[in-house]
């Protein structure tokens, strides 16, 4: 009987512990944000908008500078990700990282108002996407 009672509270205990990391999958802790809004408000628009903004050279500074914003909200959008416990393994975590360091390279491009190496530098933020998506969208 106490064998019995063991195993339920361990099973009981992982369910537990595993309902808590796929919570954090979808809202932080604390903020009021969920993930689905991130990837709705934040990620998704300008995640677009540089793929978009990119097949062709920008004609002008102002679509240049509306590209660097999109890289850079983007590159922030990396660190919410990781904020406020709603990392909830490794997979999350090493694609938020190319996130982080693909938008930073794309930003750069942009900066130096080279297309040619944004949309270059752009594979690896859609591939951080898909790499995410995989294991966690559903």
């Amino acid at each position: 009987m106490k064998r019995v009672l063991c195993a339920v509270m361990v099973v009981g205990l992982m369910s537990a512990l595993s309902l808590g990391v796929s919570a954090q999958i979808k809202k932080g802790k604390t903020r009021v944000l969920t993930t689905k809004q991130m990837m709705a408000g934040l990620v998704k628009p300008n995640c677009a908008g540089i793929g978009e903004g990119l097949k062709t050279p920008p004609a002008n500074d102002q679509a240049w500078a509306d590209l660097a914003t999109k890289a850079a909200l983007l590159n922030e959008s990396s660190f919410t990700m990781m904020d406020d416990g709603r990392c909830p393994d490794a997979d999350w975590a090493n694609a938020s990282k190319a996130l982080r360091d693909g938008s930073a390279a794309v930003l750069a491009k942009i900066e130096a108002k080279d297309a040619a190496g944004a949309q270059e530098a752009f594979k690896a933020v859609t591939g951080s996407c898909a790499a995410c998506h995989k294991v966690h969208k559903k």
